[in-house]
């Protein structure tokens, strides 16, 4: 995919999915050990990692014990008004 195209849902799932994934790997977490400090189900969890179906809750959890949900603090913030064009610049 081209990068200046905007990023699709299907996109950004996967590169969550990846992510988590290797998030865990990274704290030497097995499935069933991150299910268990997490309260979501293994299914839920080995869904997530093969196909990124997960709901917000369980996805917050495995978030949070994987100490990355200060990430989704800055979901849906105002952002800066991006220029539209060179003569906006000026």
């Amino acid at each position: 995919m081209l990068s200046f195209l905007p990023k699709t849902p299907k996109d950004i799932t996967e590169e969550l999915r990846a992510k988590f994934k290797a998030r865990r790997k990274s704290l030497n977490y097995t499935q069933d050990e991150l299910s268990s400090r997490s309260g979501v189900s293994l299914g839920s969890l080995k869904r997530f990692e093969s196909s990124g179906k997960i709901s917000l809750e369980s996805l917050l959890k495995l978030a949070l014990v994987l100490e990355c949900l200060e990430g989704f603090s800055g979901v849906c913030e105002e952002r800066e008004e991006m220029p539209q064009s060179i003569e906006d610049l000026r």
